[in-house]
């Protein structure tokens, strides 16, 4: 009995010193995307232009960089946070802690180089080399053409300075120590030519990030398999309210199959009228975290050109409930 217990204590031990050994390395390895790219992006005004657009509709970067109004729906931008950060994921939402959006105007960007602007859209890690958690969803900014990263870093240098310390994000354990191996060098690729609807839709759809929101996931987070583009991610408003995704596969009976391009491009266009107002949304009320108003305003084109990708991916029966209320657990 003496022997086997000797035995079981040696093996414990070895499991304690290569559990700290692997905690120990991602703690002094991790993230190793490597380093900040030495780069100058010039403030042209084709570059401020495209950076604008593709910051407010494409990839809608101000959307979380903002304080958003839920109680008007759609969460439209609030003005005098723009860009300045300070949203907030956390456990009401379902997140592995506490996170906040950052300040992106340039009284936080201005001791930053382009290229460490470049290096954290596009891996998740900051200049002092910690990594961001992927709600923003730096792994498709890493197949986005660089023209376009630069674009962005070019607008993002004349916002209008904001003053706004933002807290630190604090993940939970042991999601602090996953968080760290979660960033991986960019992969970048070229923008396809207009003029090629489906390979630019497609390129539009990535940088976009719409798959992280329109494919569902399982209980580990993962992207549930042969379920591509076929909605039903849920997302907890933190009052009862859950939200789910949209099926966007050409499936004719729970997907887009039945719709037409004008149709598609309607359903964003709907909300472009400079008259428009969202509506008050009360706490018992259908919302969504779909940036409508951010999305309305991109351009026809390249509308077409995502609905003409989704046309092309598998089609897959999937009826979503988008929306239902629970009983919210006492405190």
């Amino acid at each position: 009995m003496k022997k086997l217990f000797k035995v079981l204590g040696i093996v414990l031990a070895v499991v304690v010193v290569a559990v700290v050994g692997i905690v120990g390395y991602i703690f002094l390895f991790l993230p190793n995307v490597g380093d900040a790219p030495d780069l100058k992006v010039e403030l042209t005004p084709e570059r401020v232009q495209r950076g604008e657009y593709l910051a407010n509709h494409v990839m809608v970067c101000m959307d979380c960089h903002s304080r958003r109004d839920f109680t008007a729906f759609s969460g439209p931008l609030r003005p005098e946070t723009f860009g300045a950060g300070g949203e907030k994921f956390d456990h009401n939402e379902g997140f592995p802690g506490t996170f906040y959006s950052r300040n992106i105007t340039p009284a936080a960007l201005k001791d930053w180089t382009d290229g460490e602007i470049y290096r954290a859209v596009t891996t998740g890690v900051s200049r002092d080399g910690h990594a961001f958690f992927p709600v923003m969803p730096y792994q498709y900014y890493a197949k986005a053409d660089p023209e376009d990263i630069k674009d962005i870093i070019a607008y993002l240098r004349t916002l209008q300075p904001i003053d706004n310390e933002v807290p630190a994000s604090k993940p939970d354990f042991p999601f602090n120590v996953i968080l760290r191996t979660i960033p991986q060098k960019a992969e970048p690729s070229q923008r396809p030519a207009v003029t090629d609807r489906v390979a630019y839709g497609k390129y539009l759809a990535n940088v976009a990030a719409c798959y992280e929101c329109h494919t569902n996931n399982d209980d580990k987070g993962q992207k549930i398999p042969g379920m591509d583009w076929a909605g039903g991610w849920e997302m907890s408003l933190g009052d009862g309210r859950i939200i789910r995704t949209s099926n966007l596969t050409p499936d004719p009976e729970t997907g887009l199959g039945a719709w037409t391009e004008e149709a598609f491009v309607a359903r964003f266009k709907a909300y472009a009228d400079s008259s428009y107002r969202p509506h008050a949304v009360s706490n018992t009320e259908f919302q969504t975290i779909m940036p409508w108003m951010m999305y309305a305003g991109m351009k026809e084109e390249d509308l077409k050109a995502i609905f003409a990708y989704l046309r092309t991916v598998p089609p897959i029966k999937n009826k979503v409930e988008k929306f239902s209320i629970e009983p919210v657990a006492a405190k």
